[in-house]
Formats: structure tokens, C-alpha cells, sequence
């Protein structure tokens, strides 16, 4: 049996077989029928924001010390990744390494863009859904009302960016995204996978990177919170984001990790 095939010695799948296992989990996404691609969607909207909610509650009230909240903030927002990738489902940003099969020919084009377009609006609608019950919930007026002026601080920030520093934000943002993902193929079990996820997600949390999905979340919730900003703005925000992540992660991640350990191959 090829070496490649079993975990090493410590307990990890090489880089070679990490990328056949990306590759054929590409493949099982974009053949994924309608409806569970949809609710799985869903669920990965609503587990990003879960995060996004986490890291929001933690750092409102933190004080002065930049760096060990943003830690502690990038820490928290992990949450959500956790539970897309261990619990399942279908995270827009992730599913950026679905190009690994593509470029392989496993993959044909209408399938990638079907399973990025259903995702990405499913991923939308958890997030929206999620944000409109923390605003139900009275989530915004924890801590004297705290949280609420957090959430709005937090999205008048994203928003006054300039448009190339958000661009570039994101498309760091979801190599790092990827990376963690990448790197959860290499772990056998559940335990594995969430320390895995844990540096990279944390990494881009801490450094101000720009994640459409998790900005699904945040920007509509800081507008609820009084944010000095309208809904357009957002959805220029958002589109700028999203073909960021779109880079960051098909373009660098997928394509380069395809490059080296998946080119050569045939398809099987």
C-alpha cells in the first residue's frame, strides 16, 4: 500500500494525499443535490455568524490592549469554522478549493459555479437569519448596550476602508481561510481538525482580513445597531469581498496545491 495512503507517523495524511482527498471531496460537493446543498448553506451562514457573534461579545468592554483582544477575538470567531467543518456544511470561502477537481477535469464548470451560486445565497440567508435573531433576541443591548455600539463601530470600520485596502484584506483573508481548511485534510480525527482550524482562522481574525460570509453577518447586524452607513454601502462592501476571497482562495490556495501535487495526474 502507498505510504501516502496512511497517516505518518504523526498522525497526518502527507501533502500528497491531503490534496486527493481535497480533490475528491470537490467532487461530492458540486454533485451535491439541491436541497441539502442548500440547508448545509444555511447552517454554514448561520455558524460563521455564531462566530462572528462570539468574537463581537468578547471584545466588547476588552480595553486598550490591541493585540491580546484581537487574539482573543480571532480565537472566538474560530467558533464558526469549527462548526462548518466538524459539524458539516457548506461554507462559501472554503468551497473555493472545489477548483482543485475542477482544474483536474472532475469537475466541469457549471458544476463549480452552481455549488459557489447556491452556497453563497444560502450562506447569505443564514447569516441574515441569524443577525435578524440576535436583534430579536435583545443580543445588542448586553453589557448597558455595549455590544450594539461595538457592532456598529465594528462595521463603520469595514465599510470606510478604501476600496483596494478591502480587496486585498480579502483576498488574504481567505487564503488563510483555505489554508486552515487544507490543513484539516491532514487530520485523522475531530480533535485534529479543530486545532487545525484554530491558528490560521484566528491568524486572519486577529490581523483585520476581510470574509464575505462572516460580513454577511456583521455588516447587516451593525446597521441594525445604528451603524452611520446604508445598505448599499454594504452590498459594495460585499461584492468587493467576495471576488477577494474568491482569489485568495481559488486562485492562490487551490491553484497553487493543485500545481504541485495534482497536475501531473490523470483523471481517474
Amino acid at each position: 500500500m502507498d505510504e501516502t495512503e496512511n497517516p505518518t507517523g504523526l498522525d497526518a495524511f502527507r501533502p500528497t494525499e491531503m490534496a486527493r482527498r481535497v480533490q475528491a471531496t470537490g467532487v461530492a460537493k458540486a454533485r451535491l443535490e439541491f436541497v441539502p446543498l442548500a440547508v448545509l448553506g444555511v447552517l454554514a451562514g448561520a455558524f460563521i455568524g455564531f462566530g462572528a457573534l462570539f468574537f463581537l461579545v468578547v471584545t466588547t468592554g476588552a480595553g486598550d490592549a490591541f493585540g491580546p483582544i484581537q487574539l482573543l477575538g480571532g480565537t472566538a470567531f474560530s467558533l464558526g469554522l469549527i462548526l462548518v467543518i466538524v459539524g458539516g456544511a457548506e461554507l462559501f470561502t472554503g468551497n473555493a478549493l472545489i477548483v482543485m477537481a475542477w482544474a483536474s477535469s472532475l469537475v466541469g464548470t457549471v458544476e463549480l459555479l452552481r455549488n459557489w451560486t447556491v452556497v453563497y445565497l444560502a450562506n447569505l440567508a443564514g447569516a441574515l437569519g441569524l443577525a435578524a435573531a440576535v436583534v430579536a433576541a435583545g443580543t445588542l443591548h448586553l453589557a448597558d448596550g455595549e455590544v450594539g455600539r461595538n457592532a456598529a463601530q465594528i462595521a463603520e470600520v469595514k465599510l470606510a476602508l478604501a476600496p483596494i485596502a478591502t480587496f486585498a484584506r480579502a483576498v488574504l483573508c481567505n487564503a488563510l481561510v483555505c489554508l486552515a481548511v487544507w490543513l484539516t485534510f491532514a487530520a485523522p480525527d475531530a480533535g485534529g481538525k479543530i486545532l487545525a482550524i484554530l491558528w490560521p482562522t484566528s491568524a486572519f481574525v486577529a490581523i483585520g482580513f476581510e470574509h464575505s460570509v462572516a460580513n454577511m453577518f456583521l455588516l447587516p447586524l451593525g446597521l441594525a445597531a445604528g451603524a452611520s452607513a446604508d445598505v448599499g454601502e454594504v452590498v459594495v462592501n460585499l461584492a468587493i469581498v467576495t471576488v477577494g476571497n474568491v482569489i485568495g482562495g481559488a486562485g492562490g490556495v487551490a491553484a497553487t496545491y493543485w500545481a504541485c501535487y495534482l497536475r501531473a495526474r490523470k483523471p481517474q
